[in-house]
């Protein structure tokens, strides 16, 4: 199971694999049945202003796709990828 949680770490959405699914294609999944509720009325949004996630999913496809949206994100990098993009 992979899941998009907020703040409180209450599920806003969430999709089950098979098997041993890797991280980075699940993400992709996710990430568009999110809906952060406003609080006045108003549609939800479908877009968070922030993603906090662990290393796993600091991979270049989730960050790309994450900037593509305009959306901030907050993953620490594995000091591997840090040193092959300096290369």
């Amino acid at each position: 199971m992979h899941l998009a949680a907020d703040g409180g770490a209450r599920p806003v959405a969430f999709t089950v694999t098979a098997g041993q699914a890797g991280d980075a294609p699940a993400f992709e999944t996710v990430m568009p049945r999110i809906r952060v509720r406003r609080r006045g009325p108003g549609r939800p949004r479908t877009r968070p202003f922030v993603v906090l996630a662990d290393r796993a999913y600091s991979s270049r496809a989730i960050r790309s796709h994450l900037r593509r949206r305009g959306i901030r994100a907050v993953i620490p990098q594995p000091s591997d990828q840090i040193g092959h993009r300096l290369r």
